[in-house]
């Protein structure tokens, strides 16, 4: 499914740019944690670090929170007239606008209190998470999406939404992921031509507070938060933002690993970078010592022919002097039974990301 856009001209900052702040808050898992609830919780839903990427066309899409449990960055949008806050997580893993509404009354949505949806649902329900559809005016700083399609949850569990730091998800990655078809908020804003040009691009701090975890820039990207040439790859296929992996190394050495086909997706919603040998995750379980950092080898993605390193300060993370290691197993294959790598937070803060829909193209370049 295409994305109705129109031909690429520049890629230069403009007066039409829309650029919303991200907040960089406690993730679901550090707040559950901190409540004592995360291990009880894992051994009861069983958490599956890739279940977010088995894509069905039975009109049911599973966005399970346990995917999301890492995630930290979120971004503030609107809905209705007059307009109600939210703060939602800018996912380019998958397609669908959903937020809560006046339909839920459990514990997680009394949460939200005053930021729930009003809006009329149609009776379609869809997903893990219980939802209708309801129809609204979107609207993110100076653009305004009309007639905008989008979920209300209906239900909503205690665990783990009582923790979550946003309210709901904005997806971002290609049409043909949307659940049953429903219009994505990107493809309102190209067909009410709201974007100056079909792009859009993120930075994500390397030193995020809440006040500011980085940016989502709509329309363009802004060269002041990156520097150095910019590595384009075409998009290998049109669901997620899904690129070739040519080969992955380990210090000097290159694994091989990709010698028949590696793919890897571009998540945003997400705090990993992963493939059926690894999973680089921003709440990582293996303990490392904090002394030896510098020893630990860099990682390299080779991707259309260009090295992205990431050096150990980017994969290990150092909180308080404990520090932790990202690495865990997953058996993720794409369709094409090529290993399937999720290219997320961890990823994201080293590279700023430009998503070109009208060249169906992902640019990388280093952040400042």
């Amino acid at each position: 499914m295409k994305w109705l856009v129109l031909v690429l001209v520049c890629l230069q900052l403009s007066e039409g740019l829309v650029r919303i702040k991200l907040k960089k808050a406690k993730s679901i898992r550090e707040k559950m944690k901190e409540a004592g609830v995360l291990e009880d919780y894992l051994k009861k839903i069983k958490y599956d670090p890739v279940k977010k990427y088995r894509f069905s066309k039975d009109h049911v899409v599973y966005e399970p929170m346990t995917n999301h449990l890492d995630s930290s960055y979120f971004g503030e949008i609107s809905i209705g007239t007059p307009p109600q806050n939210f703060l939602v997580l800018f996912d380019t893993g998958s397609s669908n606008l959903w937020v809560p509404s006046t339909l839920c009354r459990t514990l997680a949505c009394c949460e939200y209190r005053n930021r729930v949806a009003q809006s009329t649902p149609s009776t379609r329900a869809y997903g893990s998470l219980a939802v209708v559809l309801g129809y609204d005016t979107l609207t993110i700083q100076s653009i305004k999406v009309t007639n905008q399609e989008f979920g209300l949850s209906e239900y909503e569990p205690t665990e783990p939404f009582y923790y979550a730091e946003f309210d709901g998800i904005l997806g971002m990655a290609y049409p043909s992921l949307a659940v049953g078809g429903t219009p994505t908020a990107l493809q309102g804003m190209l067909q009410q031509n709201q974007l100056a040009e079909p792009i859009f691009s993120f930075y994500f701090s390397r030193r995020p507070t809440y006040s500011y975890g980085g940016e989502l820039i709509l329309g363009g990207v802004d060269t002041q938060l990156f520097q150095g040439d910019i590595v384009w790859a075409p998009v290998s296929r049109e669901l997620y933002w899904q690129v070739t992996l040519d080969e992955f190394v380990i210090g000097q050495s290159a694994t091989g690993w990709c010698s028949e086909g590696c793919q890897a997706v571009v998540d945003t919603g997400t705090g990993c970078c992963s493939s059926h040998n690894l999973l680089f995750t921003l709440s990582p379980q293996y303990a490392v010592d904090c002394n030896k950092i510098k020893n630990m080898p860099t990682l390299t993605f080779i991707i259309n022919g260009a090295e992205l390193p990431l050096h150990p300060s980017s994969y290990v993370s150092n909180v308080y002097g404990y520090c932790t290691l990202g690495v865990e197993a997953t058996y993720l294959y794409s369709l094409n039974d090529q290993p399937l790598w999720i290219l997320g937070d961890v990823f994201l803060k080293e590279y700023y990301t430009i998503f070109d829909m009208a060249n169906n193209r992902l640019g990388f370049a280093v952040s400042v």
